[in-house]
């Protein structure tokens, strides 16, 4: 992963993100992977997320939320927890979420970084433009009427 460092972080809206960003694979906690390449056709929302975060835990239903009702308008989105695998299978346990979710870990980290957060905080979401050019980024919670607010702009 260290080779991803190499490349320029996110600037502003319209940015492309790195190649190597659309060849990444993540393990879902229940099996399965989920690869960006797949997002990348229509738009989509990524979060950063971690157990521990509380932010993080407010919002996750609110970006469930707007997961499913824009889902019907193209809208896709993922969960990128920032955390172990055991404790994303516990958490998923205590609160179903609809939306996928996926473990970064140390990778996930990185791409943090490199899509614009070098403060490497959470929580951290990045709104996506079909094609795969970053419309929005915000380092902190968000909720459903800003992911919202984004989407009927796009």
């Amino acid at each position: 992963m260290g080779a991803v460092l190499g490349w320029r972080v996110w600037n502003g809206p319209g940015d492309q993100p790195p190649m190597e960003f659309w060849n990444q694979r993540f393990q879902r906690p229940d099996g399965g992977v989920v690869a960006t390449a797949d997002l990348r056709a229509g738009p989509w929302v990524l979060n950063f997320w971690a157990t521990w975060c509380a932010p993080c835990v407010r919002e996750l239903p609110e970006i469930d939320r707007f997961a499913n009702d824009f889902q019907p308008k193209g809208w896709q989105a993922l969960a990128l927890a920032i955390d172990s695998p055991d404790a994303v299978r516990a958490f998923l346990g205590k609160l179903a979420l609809r939306l996928p979710v996926a473990i970064g870990g140390q990778e996930g980290l990185e791409w943090l970084r490199v899509l614009g957060n070098s403060q490497a905080a959470l929580p951290f979401t990045v709104v996506f433009m079909a094609g795969g050019r970053i419309r929005f980024r915000k380092l902190g919670q968000t909720s459903y009427a800003e992911l919202a607010k984004v989407a009927e702009s796009i």
